[in-house]
């Protein structure tokens, strides 16, 4: 004897198999303490992304197990449905349909009885409240408030509920009244299959801003590499060439190679020189020209008095301001013709 199904169940799943095989993306999510009206919204607000369907666990098992069969992987949803679930189709790839379904959610008050899905906190300082029963309500709940200065406060920092406790209905009561909405609310995904794949809750909470970071520093590693070992690509090509140009220009100013842009630097170079040793001549034997070159050079900075570190400042500051004599004769070369 085989068992009655009712004909309304036959339909439901038959549709079901239908949305399922066009759908690119199946999802399941979890729909588990979102209000009528709030899921209603969250549906209305995808109705151009994705298509929600609710029935019984039963039946969502069933109608996979049928699309599995022609399309291989499928059933592997299956171990998603548990909970008060239902199941979405839609053509946004794992990952959007995630962060989709995660924006949807929201912040809602505790009624008593939830499970706290984190440290539940209330912080020290004033509150709205006029002085009157609801310091009794407060600390019955476990707040230290105290009435001052005509004011209801909160003497200290406390935690009412620890992660994974109950709320008790007196807690939610208080939390309510100071505006501290602990339960978040909204469609949960539990897994989605994409081509032959399934990709479950932990793969998908991907965090942009660090995936991005990662990319970059990623990025910029290879570029660092392949300009330290000379591989030319499209990217790494312009700082070689300028790390190139760098290089040839530092050697030819060595070399006292002579060109449209070494000249500039050469020219630089032989002024300092000759200004350096300028400085070391007596004022007598300086024209008016050099005198001012003189004046409007950057000073050294003025040495302290006393101690060893005078003296060692003072031989330091002698050792960079001696030149060679070749040196020299460049520097009054060029000033001089």
């Amino acid at each position: 004897m085989t068992a009655h199904v009712a004909s309304w169940k036959k339909d439901a799943v038959a549709g079901l198999v239908t949305r399922i095989n066009k759908g690119d993306i199946i999802g399941i999510v979890d729909v588990r303490g979102v209000p009528a009206q709030a899921f209603q919204t969250i549906r209305a607000n995808l109705r151009d992304k994705a298509e929600i369907t609710m029935l019984k666990n039963s039946l969502i098992k069933i109608a996979l197990q049928e699309a599995a069969k022609d399309r291989k992987g499928l059933e592997q949803l299956i171990d998603a449905v548990d909970g008060q679930c239902a199941i979405v189709t839609t053509s946004l790839n794992p990952f959007r349909l995630y962060k989709q379904l995660d924006a949807t959610k929201t912040k809602m008050a505790a009624k008593g009885g939830e499970i706290s899905p984190e440290d539940i906190e209330v912080k020290a300082g004033e509150t709205a409240f006029k002085p009157g029963p609801i310091v009794g309500e407060l600390q019955k709940a476990g707040v230290p408030a105290a009435i001052e200065q005509g004011k209801v406060v909160i003497k200290k920092d406390k935690v009412l509920v620890k992660k994974g406790d109950k709320i008790t209905r007196d807690i939610a009561l208080v939390l309510s009244k100071l505006e501290v909405f602990p339960m978040t609310v909204g469609l949960d995904l539990h897994a989605a299959f994409d081509d032959g794949m399934v990709f479950k809750k932990d793969v998908l909470a991907v965090d942009d801003k660090e995936y991005m970071d990662r990319i970059m520093s990623a990025a910029s590693g290879a570029l660092n590499l392949a300009v330290f070992v000379s591989f030319p690509t499209s990217v790494s090509i312009r700082p070689m060439l300028a790390n190139a140009h760098m290089k040839a220009l530092n050697l030819a100013v060595n070399a006292k190679v002579a060109n449209e842009e070494t000249i500039k630097i050469m020219l630089a170079k032989a002024n300092a020189q000759m200004l350096s040793l300028a400085s070391q001549m007596p004022a007598e034997g300086l024209d008016d020209e050099l005198k001012g070159a003189l004046s409007a050079a950057p000073k050294a900075p003025e040495q302290k008095k006393g101690g060893e570190g005078k003296k060692e400042d003072k031989k330091e500051e002698k050792k960079e301001e001696k030149v060679s004599e070749d040196e020299a004769a460049a520097g009054l070369g060029a000033l001089f013709g």
